[in-house]
């Protein structure tokens, strides 16, 4: 090669070149955010604040507990803090699948939790019920829709699993709980004729198990309720740190401390004011694209009639659902864990998955050849090694926390929320009883172990996915172990 030249650049693959072209106008940004209807930010605190419960995080999880926390007691004098605004985080940027689940679905829950399953599934419907009264009681606009979802399978192993995971739900009681429907298996023309795409081979569909939302409107409405009860909420208000202040605790924050009786934790993916629970869980950066709204020919070519939520079946899996405006909303399959676990804004951008989603958007619905994608965004959420959450106290019973909802958080968050007020209480309730509440996952191990086993175990899951569902030496240590890594 001549002194300075450049040498020939390979040409990209056809797909690869339609997949860039669709992204060609995409808005860098949460498509929930980007709405007019957007709160302002209250101030922050300035001074000093004193209460009976101090709520850490303007997430669902604070909020929910805050809420709930009025609700149970309008006479307590209740305060929550945002260390930037509410819904900036994964509360107002994930996919809006509220789902009854409280295990991170039935395979998690029929493995971890089997002898209390039937309860779990029992309060997770509850607690989704619990859901949609309160979006109808406090008129929050949130596009709210119990349309189900439909766990969809691409490949012939898939399907098989689906089968055999309706029979195992059946076994164990747990289809059909709270008066629910059950589980539907559907076969390839049944599949299709919910949702067209030459990619399904069939799917498990439940119907009423779970609800579809617009998660910013959510958590925004939230705010409202939770005002209009009389919580004091402060935004671009980090906690910095907790300590013991006499009978209760005190927060300091960058212009002044809340001292409080007892204090909520609601943080997750952000460290714990607690340093002994941040080993439990680790950040994972998960993707999304938008399409622009598709037009009625385009919404009929794809036969999406019933709007479900959707999601495949693979170990690296997509979710997908529509908006209200008829727009498709694609995410997953790349779950980015950083080494150390250091949250870094520069990573909520990144074109090259932002090219992989498209190109398996297309692969998925080849009939939408040609649309282009509106919005793409990314960011952090936490998970743990068991993929539900965690509970604890901390300062003699004076701060409860939960974190680790790995995903799910969008309904769990209130089931966790009760669960909080209760430990707090001192009470021994249904919820306080459960294994699920009581034990705690395996902590993460220290760098560099946590780094090379996180890569190792997704390496091993793509190896899964691409020879027929077979879990290597690898994941099936993990499995007896009860480890594991998920987005």
């Amino acid at each position: 090669m001549a002194p300075g030249a450049m040498g020939t650049v390979p040409a990209a693959h056809p797909a690869t070149r339609a997949a860039a072209a669709s992204l060609a106008d995409v808005r860098p940004v949460p498509y929930w955010l980007d709405d007019p209807a957007r709160p302002a930010a209250l101030p922050a605190l300035t001074g000093d604040e004193r209460c009976d419960l101090l709520v850490v995080g303007g997430g669902y999880s604070g909020l929910w507990t805050a809420l709930i926390a009025k609700e149970r007691d309008p006479g307590r004098d209740v305060v929550l803090i945002e260390g930037r605004e509410v819904a900036w985080a994964a509360s107002g940027r994930n996919g809006g699948f509220c789902a009854a689940s409280l295990t991170h679905g039935l395979p998690n829950g029929l493995a971890r939790w089997p002898g209390e399953l039937r309860t779990l599934e029992e309060l997770g419907a509850r607690n989704l019920d619990a859901i949609e009264d309160a979006v109808a009681r406090h008129g929050i606009d949130c596009g709210f829709e119990r349309t189900g979802e439909i766990d969809v399978a691409t490949e012939p192993h898939q399907l098989a699993e689906l089968y055999a995971l309706k029979e195992e739900a059946e076994r164990a009681g747990v289809t059909g709980v709270g008066g629910r429907t059950g589980l539907q298996v559907l076969d390839q023309d049944a599949v299709r004729a919910e949702v067209d795409s030459p990619t399904f081979l069939g799917g498990l569909y439940d119907r009423e198990g779970v609800a579809l939302v617009n998660p910013a409107a959510l958590a925004w409405g939230l705010k409202r309720a939770c005002l209009a009860l009389g919580v004091r909420v402060y935004e671009n208000t980090p906690g910095l740190a907790l300590a013991r202040s006499g009978p209760g605790m005190a927060v300091r924050t960058p212009y002044g401390r809340v001292f409080a009786r007892q204090a909520a934790l609601g943080t997750n993916v952000f460290p714990s004011l607690l340093r002994r629970v941040r080993p439990y869980t680790v950040p994972v950066y998960d993707y999304a694209l938008t399409t622009e709204p598709l037009t009625t020919a385009q919404l009929a070519s794809i036969g999406w009639r019933g709007r479900q939520g959707l999601g495949d079946s693979a170990n690296q899996f997509h979710y997908f659902r529509l908006t209200s405006d008829n727009r498709v909303l694609w995410g997953g399959y790349d779950a980015i864990y950083p080494f150390g676990g250091r949250l870094d804004g520069d990573r909520d951008r990144r074109p090259e998955t932002y090219l992989k989603l498209a190109g398996h958007f297309f692969r998925c619905f080849p009939q939408l050849e040609g649309v282009r994608f509106s919005h793409a965004w990314g960011g952090a959420i936490d998970t743990c090694t068991r993929f539900a959450a965690f509970y604890g106290t901390a300062h003699q019973g004076r701060v409860a926390y939960a974190a680790g909802f790995t995903g799910l958080g969008v309904g769990a968050t209130r089931f966790g929320a009760d669960v909080m007020l209760d430990l707090l209480a001192g009470e021994r309730t249904e919820r306080t009883e459960l294994e699920m509440v009581r034990r705690k996952p395996l902590p993460f191990p220290p760098e560099p172990a946590a780094w090379a086993g996180i890569g190792l175990t997704k390496w091993s899951l793509a190896r899964a996915d691409a020879s027929g569902g077979r879990r290597n030496l690898w994941l099936w240590t993990m499995d007896r172990l009860g480890l594991g890594f998920d987005s």
